[in-house]
């Protein structure tokens, strides 16, 4: 993913965004709660795959892709949502929307990837094929 992030800007023209969503046969609750922690992020999300994620003085730490990066991430909450910032030290965080939403008896878990500016499409559409990978790779931790 390109290191720019959602902040407010003077041209306040929107980015390109594109939601990607998977169906998972489990119910929303039970999918929300096995993987809301933090710690839970690097059994599916392939950017932190290999990391070792650490909380150092109230902030998380990982070893990426690109180097060494912060998180945030939001906190335990009822209503699904899973939105974190990953920080890769060059430019504003990357906001990441995540949520995990009822779909009949199971569960939809979505992510949002914004275009920023100076990513090419090329670039856009590689990181939506990463998120749809990760998505995969989530559904399969979770149903088997």
């Amino acid at each position: 993913m390109r290191a720019t992030g959602c902040s407010a800007r003077s041209d306040a023209m929107p980015y390109e965004a594109l939601t990607l969503s998977i169906s998972i046969r489990r119910p929303a609750q039970d999918v929300y709660e096995a993987i809301w922690r933090p710690l839970d992020f690097p059994k599916w999300a392939s950017g932190l795959s290999a990391a070792r994620l650490r909380l150092e003085n109230g902030e998380w730490h990982a070893d990426g892709p690109e180097g060494a990066v912060r998180l945030r991430f939001t906190g335990h909450n009822p209503f699904g949502i899973m939105d974190h910032w990953v920080d890769l030290g060059t430019g504003p965080a990357i906001y990441v929307p995540m949520r995990v939403i009822a779909n009949g008896e199971g569960a939809e878990v979505s992510l949002m990837l914004f275009r920023h500016p100076g990513t090419t499409e090329e670039q856009f559409s590689a990181d939506a094929d990463w998120m749809r990978g990760d998505l995969l790779a989530l559904r399969q931790m979770l149903t088997g």
